[in-house]
C-alpha cells in the first residue's frame, strides 16, 4: 500500500497469520476498549464492534499526534438460526455451542473497519462485512468432550477452529475460508486498494 503504515487492532494470532500470508507488513496495536453494542443482527454487530476497535486505536494515535496510517479493526461471530455465538465462557458453554452447531449449517460473520488518517485530515472510516456458510458433520458427545479437552475451542467464536482440529468435522463451506478463520483477506485487500486514494 505504497509504504503506508498499517496497524492491526487485534491480538489474534489467526489474523496476524492471514495478513502475513498475503504479504502485508503491519504492526499490532490491540484495542483495549470494552466491546459493547446494542446491535442484535450478526452483520450489524460485527461491523459496529470492528469500528469500535479501529476507533479506539485511532484515538490513541491521535493523542500522540501521529498521522499517516491505516488501521484494520475486525470482529468475528458465529450465528445459527439468528442466535449469535461469541467465544465460550467456559467448557459447558463450549459444549452447548458445539452441540448446537454439529450436524447443521451455520454462518460466520466478520466485520472489518479500515480507518485511514493522512495529511492532517480527520480520520476516514470504511466498514464492511463478509458472511460464510459452514456445514458441520455430526459430532458425538464423546467427540465434543475430546475436542473441548484440547483447549482449542476456548478463545474461538462458536467454540471451534476451522484451521485446527475441528477441521475433522467440517463438511464444507460456501464463501471465504479465511473469513471463517477470522479475517476475509481477499475482500480486505480489494477494499484497501479501492480506499487508498
Amino acid at each position: 500500500m505504497n509504504n503506508e503504515r498499517i496497524i492491526l487492532s487485534s491480538a489474534s494470532p489467526r489474523r496476524r497469520e492471514l495478513l502475513t500470508q498475503i504479504g502485508i507488513e503491519y504492526e499490532v496495536m490491540p484495542s483495549e476498549g470494552e466491546e459493547k453494542t446494542e446491535k442484535s443482527q450478526p452483520e450489524e454487530m460485527v461491523m459496529a464492534l470492528s469500528r469500535q476497535k479501529a476507533a479506539d486505536v485511532e484515538g490513541k494515535l491521535e493523542e500522540r499526534g501521529e498521522d499517516g496510517f491505516l488501521i484494520i479493526g475486525a470482529d468475528t461471530v458465529v450465528a445459527f438460526e439468528g442466535t449469535v455465538m461469541g467465544k465460550p465462557k467456559d467448557g459447558e458453554d463450549a459444549r452447548r455451542m458445539l452441540d448446537t452447531l454439529q450436524g447443521n449449517v451455520h454462518q460466520v460473520y466478520t466485520g472489518v473497519t479500515l480507518c485511514r488518517k493522512k495529511d492532517g485530515q480527520p480520520p476516514v472510516f470504511h466498514t464492511f462485512y463478509e458472511k460464510t456458510d459452514v456445514t458441520m458433520y455430526p459430532m458425538s458427545g464423546d467427540e465434543i468432550e475430546a475436542y473441548i479437552a484440547t483447549g482449542e475451542p476456548m478463545d474461538k467464536a462458536g467454540a471451534y477452529a476451522i484451521q485446527g482440529r475441528c477441521a475433522a468435522y467440517v463438511k464444507g463451506i460456501c464463501g471465504d475460508y479465511s473469513n471463517v478463520v477470522g479475517l476475509p483477506v481477499g475482500r480486505l485487500w480489494q477494499e484497501m486498494k479501492g480506499k487508498r486514494k
